[in-house]
C-alpha cells in the first residue's frame, strides 16, 4: 500500500502537505486533511515492521506528523479567528441573519466565559465545526486566552486521533487500502457523533 501512494509519503515534504492541508481546511472543509494524516500514519506503522514483506525505511514519524497537524490545527484557527475579529458589521450580520449561527455563537460565548471549552474539542471533529467555532469567537470578539488553549486542546486531540487510527489500524489490519478505509470509516463516525452531540447540547 505504502509503494501506491507514491514517494511522497518517503519524504519529509509530506509533514509541509499535511500542514498545509490541515491550515487550509478550516476555509475549505472539503480538503482531505484527516484522510492524509491517517494515510501518512500508516505509512509510518509500515516503517515500524507493521507490514508483512518488505517495509521501506524512509516514512513519516508518527510524532513528527502529529505535531505537524495539531501545530497547523491551531494556526488555521487563528487566521481564521483573527479575520473574523477584523470582520465587523458585514460579519455581525451575516450571523444575525441565520438563527443557527446566533444560537452557535451564544452557546459557544456561553461556554468560553464558563471555561467549558469542550464545545470547541469536539466543534473540532465536526465536519465545518472547526470553521463556524473559529469564525463565530473571533465575530463575538472572544478574548485569546478564552478560545486559543481550548484549540491547541482540540487540534491535539483531534491529529492524535487520526493519526492514532492510521497507525494502530496499520498494525491491526496491515498496511492495505483496507486498514485505510476502515480508519477514514472511524474519523467519519467521530464527526458525525460529534455534529450529533453538539446538535443536543441544550441552550443556555
Amino acid at each position: 500500500m505504502v509503494e501506491s501512494v507514491g514517494a511522497l509519503f518517503g519524504s519529509p515534504w509530506i509533514y509541509a502537505v499535511v500542514g498545509l492541508s490541515v491550515l487550509l481546511d478550516v476555509f475549505l472543509p472539503v480538503l482531505p486533511s484527516g484522510v492524509l494524516v491517517i494515510t501518512a500514519a500508516t505509512a509510518a506503522a509500515a516503517g515500524s515492521g507493521a507490514a508483512t514483506g518488505q517495509v521501506p525505511h524512509d516514512v513519516p514519524d508518527v510524532m513528527v506528523l502529529i505535531l505537524s497537524a495539531a501545530t497547523a490545527s491551531v494556526l488555521g484557527d487563528l487566521v481564521a479567528y483573527r479575520l473574523a475579529w477584523r470582520g465587523g458589521e458585514r460579519l455581525d450580520r451575516a450571523i444575525s441573519r441565520s438563527r443557527r449561527l446566533t444560537t452557535a455563537q451564544e452557546r459557544l460565548g456561553d461556554a468560553l466565559a464558563r471555561g467549558g471549552g469542550a464545545l470547541v474539542v469536539l466543534a473540532r471533529f465536526a465536519p465545518a465545526g472547526r470553521s463556524v467555532v473559529s469564525l463565530i469567537a473571533g465575530a463575538a470578539h472572544r478574548r485569546p486566552c478564552e478560545f486559543l488553549p481550548w484549540s491547541a486542546l482540540a487540534g491535539l486531540s483531534w491529529a492524535g486521533y487520526s493519526a492514532a487510527l492510521g497507525y494502530f489500524g496499520a498494525h491491526w489490519l496491515g498496511t492495505t487500502w483496507l486498514a485505510t478505509g476502515v480508519s477514514v470509516l472511524a474519523l467519519f463516525g467521530a464527526g458525525a457523533a460529534a455534529a450529533y452531540l453538539m446538535r443536543r447540547r441544550p441552550a443556555t
